[in-house]
């Protein structure tokens, strides 16, 4: 395999099942090593993860939008709560912070937040960090589509480079590039199909 993502080329990865998708994914995100090839990639401020189930930290409210920041490093970008609360609006968790008692608020949150809303906080945290590449592993699949369709148009306005793993076929508009995994080590990379982007 050897391709190369460049700012803006927004890259679609697709297969069936247990091709490797996710595997790459890992690796990619340094859960997995790399055990041949090389692997070249921007610096960690630069690239950022989102699985389909996010990690919620141990914290309140805040902490589960600015994760891996601590308030300190929060605070010392200039970052308000108005500006966390426009984020909220953005990925439609708006009223959370009400029904949940206030950004200080701590809870267990993988019990409090339901399937979309954990990954609705994610995509906020990924808009909250600006990261130049934001590879994204089903991660809007308890997502509605037009909600889905908001946040990646959103994204992709904030400059954000979008590498998607993902079975939705609604995605693939969103993409300019595809890499489709065929089995038996087998892949196809190069622009997006135009009949795809219908």
């Amino acid at each position: 395999m050897n391709f190369e993502i460049k700012p803006g080329m927004h890259l679609f990865i697709t297969g069936p099942n247990g091709c490797g998708k996710s595997s790459l994914f890992r690796i990619m995100g340094q859960l997995w090593p790399v055990t041949g090839g090389v692997l070249h990639k921007p610096s960690l401020d630069k690239i950022f993860y989102i699985p389909q189930r996010p990690y919620l930290p141990t914290g309140n409210l805040r902490d589960q939008l600015i994760y891996p920041h601590s308030i300190e490093e929060s605070r010392a970008t200039g970052t308000t709560d108005d500006m966390l609360m426009e984020i909220l609006k953005e990925v439609r968790l708006a009223y959370i912070c009400d029904r949940e008692g206030g950004w200080e608020n701590c809870s267990d949150w993988n019990d409090v937040l339901s399937g979309g809303e954990k990954q609705r906080m994610a995509m906020g945290r990924l808009i909250y960090h600006k990261p130049s590449y934001a590879i994204l592993d089903e991660c809007t699949s308890a997502v509605s589509m037009d909600v889905e369709g908001h946040l990646y148009t959103h994204m992709k306005n904030q400059g954000i480079t979008l590498i998607t793993v993902s079975h939705r076929d609604t995605l693939w508009k969103y993409h300019d590039y595809l890499l489709k995994f065929k089995g038996d080590k087998k892949y196809e990379f190069g622009e997006m199909p135009k009949d795809k982007l219908l």
